[in-house]
């Protein structure tokens, strides 16, 4: 149940991530689901990897170069996808920023609804 409740927040953050900055864009709700699901494969099965064959780079860069990996993950979600848009790499950084912000918020929300079901 706290990952069905988990994507579907994630797809709303992502149609937040429209409204607020133009360069990112969603069709419909449907899309944000699609989009949110394809985002959650490829930073479960590619950015480890990504992680791991730029960790010099990250370590010179004091782990700002995983914004930039983040952004390529952003970015290759919509590049994929029909109804989820990103106008550029620039774009892209500034939305997986957004998006981000809003996992952590919506992570900590899940972890307080659910913990307090669970006493």
């Amino acid at each position: 149940m706290k990952i069905i409740v988990r994507w579907f927040l994630l797809a709303a953050a992502l149609l937040l991530v429209a409204h607020l900055y133009p360069g990112v864009s969603v069709a419909s709700f449907s899309s944000a689901m699609i989009a949110a699901f394809v985002l959650g494969l490829l930073n479960t099965l590619v950015r480890p990897l990504l992680v791991v064959l730029t960790f010099p780079v990250t370590l010179i860069t004091l782990g700002l170069f995983l914004f930039v990996i983040n952004a390529l993950m952003f970015w290759a979600a919509a590049e994929v996808l029909n109804g989820f848009n990103v106008a550029g790499f620039g774009a892209a950084l500034i939305g997986s920023i957004i998006y981000s912000l809003c996992g952590m918020v919506i992570d900590v929300a899940i972890e307080r609804l659910f913990s307090r079901s669970n006493e």
